[in-house]
């Protein structure tokens, strides 16, 4: 697995974060979504903390995919927030999935969002390519729809002492997604809030581990 030197990308683009070796075509993906605010129209700042705190997770998956041929990438949204029902992060979503596409072909993808981008990876898991979703401390409004994801396998982490997202209502969408077909499991986390900061390494390894696991499904 060779980590790319990352240049810095318009918002909307995809950003990639390591690609198999040369000459090895990747044969699956993972996509990281970055958290961000209910509302905000303005695109993302340059110092995107958000986005910074995914970094870890991109370095774990890309440990936990060692081998194999496995582009891992992140996308850089156009907008600040979710904005209603303008939806932003989750078309974010399905424009880089359809990005990834055209990159590397119908290869299976595993979504791994954080908060905002939680919610944006369960919304567009009902792309053909999505193989699972790793949600951590995902924002999931009780009305956020389900009826798209029977087949998928979803894992939502989530601290239950996390006061900007509630994990009762992640655990509820676990409930419902379930009722509708999907293959759904709520993991409690002993620590870390909604930034993840405490036991990071927990949050990090058991994410990776979860990702590269969904990409081993069949």
């Amino acid at each position: 697995m060779n980590v790319c030197r990352v240049r810095r990308a318009a918002p909307g683009a995809l950003l990639v974060r390591s690609v198999p070796a040369a000459p090895a075509a990747p044969t699956a993906a993972v996509l990281l979504l970055h958290g961000g605010r209910a509302d905000g129209p303005e695109p993302p700042p340059a110092l995107n903390l958000p986005a910074l705190r995914m970094r870890p997770f991109a370095a774990a998956v890309t440990r936990a995919v060692r081998g194999r041929s496995v582009l891992v990438a992140e996308v850089r949204y156009r907008h600040r927030g979710w904005n209603g029902t303008r939806a932003d992060a989750a078309r974010d979503a399905a424009t880089a999935l359809g990005d990834l596409r055209e990159r590397i072909g119908p290869v299976p993808v595993v979504l791994l969002g954080h908060s905002m981008g939680g919610r944006a990876a369960l919304r567009a898991a009902g792309d053909p390519a999505v193989r699972g979703v790793v949600a951590l401390a995902p924002w999931c409004p009780p009305d956020e729809p389900v009826e798209h994801l029977g087949g998928r396998r979803l894992y939502l982490l989530h601290d239950e002492t996390d006061r900007v997202t509630s994990a009762r209502e992640s655990w509820d969408f676990v409930r419902r997604a379930r009722a509708a077909g999907a293959d759904a499991v709520g993991i409690p986390m002993r620590t870390g809030g909604h930034a993840m900061l405490r036991g990071a390494d927990l949050w990090h390894r058991r994410a990776a581990e979860l990702t590269a696991a969904l990409l081993s499904h069949g």
